[in-house]
């Protein structure tokens, strides 16, 4: 099972990591999927151009058709002028595309399994940073001595810890909300509060969990298949049943009639 150093608590603590979160194996056209979704929804698509439609003048023709010696012209505006219109510009328009939830969660669990696989990851005492400090934040990535760029994962009540590293040097801090896949792989090492790695842990490894829940579910047993001759049985018992119907109500119908000539009589009689 793979772990990471606890630091800030002044011990060599370990903790454990979850197997299911951070022991995946690595799927890199997955990530890869991730990575370009999650680039693509940030984009703001505002880029615009104008078309030959859209400038404003260029109404009038510049020039009489004939008789002139200039090549024809129909309106100043046209692309090909300068100050005309653009062809096939760009307009705003939403660059972001779907990713399937449970690839999402596969790219986040290979991302967190190459940390742990690397030994770049480390989980923070919070609790330490009673207030801002960045000179302590400074000395506790010292210490713990790894590439950058680092990320430092923390909950949302974590200020003072978030406050103490954000105005360092090649640290991003973000909350686990926040956190995707590709600030995980763009960075070098990862430094993780508690708090944080419970919440990031689930939210990785909820497909797998679900996936052997249904595993060891027991399964509902098929129909069992019917044979020919039932088959056979069956379809002679629904014709005998259209067949028997038509009778009943021949026999209603002559009843009917039967009851009619009787009261016929009576009243001549």
């Amino acid at each position: 099972m793979p772990d990471a150093p606890m630091l800030g608590s002044g011990s060599n603590k370990k903790v454990k990591l979850d197997e299911a979160a951070f022991g995946a194996r690595f799927s890199g056209p997955l990530v890869h999927q991730s990575v370009r979704a999650e680039q693509a929804a940030r984009r703001r698509g505002t880029a615009s151009t104008k078309t030959r439609g859209m400038v404003s003048g260029g109404g009038a023709k510049p020039w009489r058709q004939k008789g002139t010696g200039r090549a024809r012209a129909g309106s100043s505006r046209s692309p090909i002028w300068t100050g005309g219109g653009v062809v096939f510009g760009p307009q705003p328009r939403s660059y972001t595309f779907k990713v399937n939830r449970k690839e999402q969660r596969t790219a986040l669990r290979s991302a967190l399994s190459l940390h742990a696989e690397r030994g770049s990851i480390a989980i923070l005492d919070a609790a330490g940073f009673g207030a801002p400090k960045t000179s302590q934040a400074f000395d506790l990535l010292d210490d713990w001595n790894q590439a950058s760029p680092t990320l430092v994962v923390l909950a949302a009540e974590e200020s003072n810890a978030a406050l103490s590293f954000r105005n360092l040097a090649r640290v991003a801090v973000l909350t686990h909300e926040s956190v995707g896949v590709t600030d995980l792989v763009g960075a070098a090492s990862l430094l993780i509060s508690q708090p944080a790695l419970d919440a990031l842990t689930a939210r990785a490894a909820g497909s797998a969990k679900s996936a052997d829940a249904e595993a060891q579910a027991p399964k509902a047993k098929a129909p069992a298949k019917k044979t020919p001759a039932a088959k056979v049985d069956e379809v002679k018992a629904a014709e005998s049943s259209a067949t028997a119907e038509p009778a009943s109500a021949d026999v209603t119908a002559e009843s009917a009639s039967t009851d009619e000539s009787d009261t016929a009589e009576e009243a001549g009689s």
